[in-house]
């Protein structure tokens, strides 16, 4: 068996992606409700700030700032993925197992990243927000209903008509 081993800076924060186990399937955005409902009680039980996130059919990438002093991100990523998968059998979801039995709806690992410092987040938080565009599902941003890009127009901190794809019918923008 592989070690993993994460980093962990107390207070840090991080870019995650959690990819589900079938790639082809759109459980994220067609659950979405369960899904933010799994997050709320995750955040209300084990706190941290939501900096950035996007959920795209089959994966999601977000970035967390946690409470000083803690770092315990795989706990709440755990916690989250759990209640996501409780929510679906709830409402009566075939789940698929793996070979051991246990739940195969999310990938075993997720991808970690610590984010460095003010460039590397901003880089981070216009992955993730620029993601949709990057796989096709929209040609701008502000379509894609699934992204804290909305709230950071709301809040000042994003323009309304950044992130249009290069070949959109408007002649295009940054990313």
């Amino acid at each position: 068996m592989v070690l993993y081993r994460r980093n962990r800076v107390p207070g840090g924060t991080y870019f995650f992606t959690l990819t589900l186990a079938d790639r082809s399937a759109r459980t994220l955005v067609e659950q979405i409700e369960a899904l933010r409902c799994s997050l709320r009680k995750t955040r209300t039980e084990r706190p941290f700030e939501i900096v950035a996130m996007v959920v795209l059919p089959d994966h999601l990438h977000a970035v967390w700032r946690l409470p000083e002093g803690d770092d315990r991100y795989s706990t709440r990523l755990q916690v989250f993925k759990y209640r996501f998968t409780e929510a679906l059998k709830a409402q009566g979801a075939c789940i698929p197992r793996r070979g051991c039995g246990e739940p195969a709806i999310w990938a075993r690992r997720f991808w970690e990243h610590t984010i460095r410092d003010d460039d590397d987040l901003r880089a981070h938080i216009e992955y993730v927000h620029y993601n949709p565009v990057k796989h096709g599902l929209t040609d701008r941003v502000s379509a894609w209903p699934y992204s804290t890009f909305h709230r950071d127009v709301v809040m000042g901190r994003s323009h309304p008509d950044w992130g249009v794809s290069p070949g959109s019918a408007d002649g295009g923008g940054d990313a």
